[in-house]
């Protein structure tokens, strides 16, 4: 009873990382989901026992319940396990249980940690837990015989601070979540000052708006405008590499397109070489594969390129975009397609004019209905906002042989063969794009 745990929303991508390292360090693990996913399943083709729909009968012996932030407190298993008395945790309470005792190298930022993580997970020996799936390991969750962890640090409901971090990368400190810290600035940035502090050893991006003030904080700096030199795309086997020159240190070369992927990389670097040698962590870098929803090249052929990029706010989006035009014109394409599947009705509405500018540069632009994630709908405007790109407004789309097809009220209204066609948010259209339920 006492090593039996069971997790309530195990299907989501951070919970079930937590799962599974839970598993491998000899606990029985159960769960459930409201239905069931690609990751549910593979859940249970690993060996874990997990539940769709819901239930109060799911809540049997077990010693701990632990729940995602998205769960409500008239959930039927949450509600069962309060009255046997269970020790109730949500993952961010969770942390300290999981990460004690551990050597933990947490990356945090508003964009790139995942890339990061997954960058220094090739590099460093430990166990890895992302909110993303590795290529390299096929999973979000690697385990190794070590007090090595490299963890994705997320600042969404601030549960970084409840890590405990040997070093601490951050990416950048751009405003994001910021319902969770009632739009105040203060308490937002506060929360990273206080992250960082924790760590013995920071690697920050300097440049970072908030970032640069921490003049006070003994830390690794990284310039990206003056410290990261040379920079080019190069292809290699059909795939997209980065090289790059970093400070005095040489060239380095890692998988994917653009210059935010020679920022990650680098701040990567300037982390692993604390604790390796500066050759291992050059060759180390080249087992990155990429991850699974970022710069992700799923068809490919001489007319076109079908990308699947979890991008869901502004700034990742114009990053992305940016590096798919370069990518386009390095395989001869003649144009790019993008398709936004907006995330969330409150990030659109509280960043609408930045990404009424991030589509700059984009051939066309289709735009599917807004991934809610559970919110309630409010009112957008998106043929006034985005009338400049003269988008397409469609329902979903269709993988088919050699493109995509897109749809609007089940029927065919385009399809889409040539070109360099991407889909952009981090909601279901990552399934439609690969054809997956």
């Amino acid at each position: 009873m006492e090593n039996k745990i069971h997790f309530i929303g195990i299907g989501g991508i951070g919970l079930s990382a937590l799962a599974r390292f839970l598993k491998r360090n000899g606990y029985t693990i159960s769960g459930s989901d409201m239905k069931a996913s690609h990751i549910t399943r593979m859940l249970q083709e690993e060996g874990i026992t997990v539940s769709t729909p819901q239930s109060a009968d799911n809540i049997t012996d077990q010693s701990i319940v632990i729940h995602s932030a998205a769960v409500k407190s008239d959930n039927v298993e949450l509600i069962e396990a309060k009255k046997k008395g269970m020790l109730i945790l949500s993952r961010k309470d969770a942390l300290p249980f999981i990460l004690k005792g551990k050597k933990v190298y947490a990356v945090a930022g508003a964009h790139g940690k995942s890339t990061t993580s997954a960058m220094l997970a090739s590099i460093i020996k430990g166990s890895v837990l992302i909110g993303a799936e590795s290529k390299q390991f096929g999973s979000n969750m690697h385990f190794e015989e070590s007090d090595n962890i490299i963890f994705e640090a997320d600042e969404s409901d601030a549960s970084f601070l409840n890590t405990n971090p040997h070093i601490a990368i951050v990416t950048n400190a751009e405003p994001e979540h910021m319902e969770y810290y009632e739009y105040n600035l203060d308490r937002f940035y506060d929360a990273y000052r206080t992250f960082i502090e924790k760590a013995k050893i920071r690697v920050l991006n300097a440049e970072d708006a908030f970032l640069s003030t921490l003049v006070d904080i003994e830390a690794i700096r990284l310039y990206p405008s003056t410290d990261i030199t040379q920079i080019k795309t190069i292809i290699k086997n059909g795939e997209p590499f980065t090289s790059f020159v970093l400070k005095d240190l040489g060239t380095f070369e890692v998988f994917g397109v653009g210059e935010h992927i020679a920022i990650n990389a680098s701040l990567t670097i300037l982390a692993a070489i604390t604790q390796n040698s500066l050759e291992s962590v050059r060759e180390g870098l080249k087992n990155y594969q990429g991850i699974k929803k970022r710069f992700d090249i799923i068809e490919q052929d001489a007319r076109h390129v079908i990308i699947d990029d979890y991008a869901h706010h502004p700034t990742e989006i114009e990053a992305t975009i940016k590096s798919a035009r370069r990518y386009a014109k390095l395989l001869g394409l003649k144009k790019v397609i993008a398709i936004w599947q907006p995330h969330k009705y409150s990030r659109t509405i509280d960043n609408l004019d930045k990404f009424k500018e991030c589509f700059a540069g984009i051939d066309e632009l289709i735009i599917l209905p807004v991934y809610s994630a559970g919110e309630e709908k409010k009112m957008i405007d998106f043929k006034a906002h985005f009338g400049q790109y003269h988008p397409l407004f469609a329902d979903a789309v269709e993988r088919e042989t050699g493109g995509l097809k897109i749809l609007k009220n089940t029927r065919k209204i385009q399809d889409l063969h040539d070109g360099l066609i991407i889909g952009l948010g981090a909601g279901d259209i990552t399934y439609q794009l690969r054809g997956e339920d």
